[in-house]
């Protein structure tokens, strides 16, 4: 069955306009017809399955059918806060967290970042699109709600916030005690997390000590070392497993 994500604005009793690009995905390229029906999501984890009633100018009228609560979100919420990488990796990056059940990506500007946003323009130019991919990520991986892509940080800022969670990790290559899996057995019923990782190059020893300083564990992955693109995915999936909802 089609899936749409609709603004909650657009319910009105029992009926619910379909709006902007996914009007003309509807029309011109599913070519649904009315009488078919479509699940609609309003982002904040309620579902409704809907018949197409006419099509108007630039929207599409439907009729509830019924209306439920997702299940496929999480019993964790994760923030990553990932250092900003170069090229199109921050897509992917983007794209897979969201199948996975992420809450919330932080971009982060470190000492090693190399890509340089020219102004506050820039950053939200690159912000818009990056929110698209997590909305068409969701839409695609059946989530109740469409994680936010924020505005990047500083590390600083970055470190300030995660000081909060009830767990927060930073992957440390030259980190030699402390392991995800150390970590993890000594914990539980945790609600809230957040995950670091950093940039081409990794963190500074400087910006790790920082983040310990604000109470973020270092921590291991194993031997190997993980491209940017890798480790945050790889982390995200183990705490998805021992803490939340995969497997």
């Amino acid at each position: 069955m089609p899936r749409f994500f609709i603004n909650s604005k657009d319910i009105f009793d029992d009926n619910i306009n379909i709006k902007g690009d996914d009007y003309n995905h509807i029309k011109k390229v599913l070519r649904l017809k009315c009488g078919e029906i479509v699940t609609l999501s309003d982002g904040v984890g309620n579902e409704y399955e809907a018949k197409i009633e006419e099509f108007g100018d630039g929207f599409v009228h439907s009729k509830i059918i019924k209306s439920y609560k997702n299940s496929t979100e999480p019993p964790i919420k994760i923030t990553l806060y990932q250092g900003l990488p170069k090229a199109d990796k921050m897509d992917f990056i983007i794209q897979k967290s969201v199948e996975l059940g992420i809450t919330r990506i932080v971009p982060v500007l470190t000492e090693r970042t190399i890509v340089k946003l020219a102004n506050e323009k820039d950053a939200s130019k690159k912000c818009e699109r990056w929110n698209r991919i997590s909305q068409e990520a969701a839409k695609q991986s059946n989530r109740g709600i469409i994680p936010e892509i924020e505005i990047p940080i500083t590390f600083k800022e970055a470190v300030k916030q995660a000081k909060d969670y009830a767990l927060s990790l930073i992957p440390y290559e030259k980190e030699a005690n402390n392991s995800l899996k150390q970590i993890l057995r000594s914990v539980s019923d945790i609600k809230e997390a957040s995950v670091f990782v950093g940039p081409e190059g990794g963190f500074t020893e400087q910006e790790i000590e920082e983040a310990v300083s604000f109470g973020i564990n270092s921590i291991t992955l194993g031997p190997r070392i993980l491209r940017t693109e890798t480790a945050g995915i790889a982390v995200l999936s183990i705490l998805m497993y021992e803490l939340g909802d995969v497997g």
